[in-house]
């Protein structure tokens, strides 16, 4: 290969990580927010060693009167990924991913504070979670709640609200759920806000409860720009 491809494949993976991160959104389908920078800081080096590699070859091909090297052909693999990049990145993580992977466990170290009276009252998935299976008070026992999450299909006739959380990317992703029993069918992906009551099943505030709702409303809602966290609902219901 050329030296002068392999610098024209440089180039192609610095525009494409500056696609994804510094001039659209795209990354946040893949890593945390907080992973934009470098990423913006990785491309930005790529394209500058693409374009020093060209300049100076160009100069030695000048003086040597050619223009090879020893290469690697698996170079060429650089080119697929950069031109996903560029022209078609991959969805983000859903409802494929969350059926085929078990819930995440959700810890509550510490004591429970009192729950405000607001109602329906916005909740994270981790909250409710917790409240049902660890809060020995019973407190999420008849209220109404507010949660936002992204529809997986289940079977009999429920679903579950889900949320998709990244430690750093996308291959540590890790799922929490909540059963949801009543409300209109609605397809896998479709970001939903959810209000309703603890369905009962085991005992409340134990391990042997049912992490499930009872659906009162279920309303579409846009998917947020960064979905790969467990926020409290995108809007409040009154």
């Amino acid at each position: 290969m050329k030296r002068s491809l392999q610098a024209g494949l440089l180039v192609l993976c610095g525009l494409g990580l500056l696609h994804v991160s510094l001039f659209t959104d795209l990354c946040l389908r893949y890593v945390k927010e907080g992973m934009r920078l470098p990423l913006i800081a990785s491309g930005a080096v790529l394209l500058l060693l693409g374009i020093a590699s060209a300049v100076l070859d160009r100069g030695a091909e000048r003086g040597e009167h050619h223009g090879h090297s020893g290469v690697p052909r698996v170079s060429w693999l650089l080119l697929l990924p950069a031109l996903s990049l560029l022209f078609y990145a991959p969805p983000a993580l859903g409802a494929y991913t969350a059926a085929r992977q078990p819930a995440k466990a959700v810890v509550h170290d510490s004591d429970f504070d009192p729950l405000p009276r607001t109602s329906p009252l916005p909740m994270t998935l981790s909250d409710f979670t917790g409240r049902v299976r660890q809060d020995r008070g019973q407190a999420i026992k008849g209220r109404t709640v507010l949660m936002t999450g992204f529809v997986t299909p289940g079977d009999g006739g429920s679903w579950e609200l889900t949320r998709i959380i990244l430690n750093c990317c996308a291959a540590d992703a890790q799922s929490v759920k909540v059963r949801v029993y009543g409300g209109p069918a609605m397809p896998a992906d479709t970001w939903v806000t959810v209000t309703g009551t603890w369905h009962p099943g085991g005992t409340l505030g134990t391990g042997s409860a049912a992490v499930a709702l009872d659906a009162r409303t279920v309303t579409k809602v846009p998917r947020p720009s960064n979905g790969y966290q467990d926020a409290l609902p995108l809007e409040s219901l009154e």
